[in-house]
């Protein structure tokens, strides 16, 4: 027969085991990172890829590990509207990736012309404490999506296989036939400004110039348009009409479910990142200029001052968006606007 003292020491062991897997699996619980899928659209040497890096490695090391982010880019999951769909399910948590304004056409007030024609404006647009910022975080937040930044690619100009007339004097034709995105924002602006216009999809854009379809483009950054373009036109005008602009994203799914401490971090590299782009653009639209220049395409440079009657020029169509913005966002964007223009004219 087993005696007594052996059942004590049995359960009393059996207790002690049994503690200790319960704290060990809770320390595996508390243990266990959280881990964010971050979906790029821009290939792997893209500066946009590089800051997306950056965010991933600071965030993982300020939360011990907590959070990690695993960088896909080049639309690796997808293309940026099917990502921003996994982002309102959560599936995707967090993107650096166009605005998709099919899913709400007010998204198009980033693509609006000539609310800003300098780095320094932009800056001022792009403050995560400003107007337009928290009005396309609101537009995100009602589908489901926290706007963490906006990330500027570059400015936007004019790319051409022939000469324009005059193509700072909104009143007069320039002589070409501009390819723009199939958005009113473009059209509207543009045409005001005496520009003919036709909407063709960009894949199809390079073959349209060569055989004379359209003689020119609008609508991407400098760097897009050398690597895009670079060997069709011959003309660029820097017109700094309108900005490439990402959106830094997470899923209100996931982030609800951050603590307040990990919400901060996140948020304050991500902001590092956006301020660092404008740099970033800044620096990679004189580059690429640099490279247009000697690939032997004429490039047409301004300065703020000679923008300004064509920047007005396309702030007098902004009244057009009305209907399809709503005018109360409208009558709010224009004053806003005024505002930054008038603080940074030179």
């Amino acid at each position: 027969m087993l005696h007594k003292g052996f059942f004590r020491f049995f359960a009393s062991s059996f207790a002690a085991a049994a503690l200790m897997l319960l704290l060990c699996c809770a320390q595996s619980a508390q243990a266990a990172p959280v881990i964010l899928k971050f979906a790029g659209q821009n290939p792997p040497d893209h500066y946009a890829t590089t800051s997306m890096n950056e965010i991933a490695k600071a965030v993982e090391k300020k939360t011990d590990g907590r959070i990690q982010i695993k960088v896909y880019p080049a639309n690796q999951l997808g293309d940026y509207s099917l990502v921003y769909e996994e982002l309102i399910r959560g599936t995707v948590e967090m993107a650096a990736i166009s605005f998709p304004s099919q899913f709400d056409s007010r998204m198009d007030l980033i693509y609006v012309q000539g609310y800003t024609s300098s780095y320094e404006q932009v800056a001022k647009v792009y403050d995560p404490n400003g107007w337009f910022f928290k009005k396309m975080d609101e537009f995100n937040k009602a589908l489901g999506v926290k706007l963490l930044g906006m990330y500027l690619e570059g400015m936007v100009g004019i790319g051409t296989v022939k000469e324009m007339r005059d193509p700072l004097n909104p009143k007069v034709d320039h002589g070409v036939l501009l390819r723009i995105p199939n958005m009113d924002v473009f059209k509207t602006a543009l045409e005001g400004a005496k520009y003919r216009t036709i909407s063709i999809p960009f894949a199809d854009v390079y073959q349209s110039m060569q055989t004379g379809v359209c003689d020119g483009d609008t609508g991407y950054s400098i760097v897009a348009a050398y690597t895009a373009l670079g060997d069709v036109i011959k003309n660029w005008y820097n017109l700094n009409k309108n900005t490439e602009c990402l959106g830094i994203m997470i899923s209100a799914k996931v982030w609800d479910k951050l603590s307040d401490g990990d919400k901060k971090i996140l948020q304050e590299e991500v902001n590092k990142q956006a301020a660092l782009s404008i740099k970033n653009a800044e620096a990679n639209d004189k580059k690429y200029l640099d490279l247009m220049r000697k690939k032997g395409i004429k490039v047409h440079t301004y300065t703020t001052e000679q923008l300004r009657p064509l920047m007005e020029a396309f702030a007098a169509t902004w009244g057009q968006l009305d209907s399809t913005k709503g005018k109360g966002l409208m009558d709010e964007f224009r004053t806003e606007m005024k505002n930054i223009l008038n603080s940074t004219k030179q």
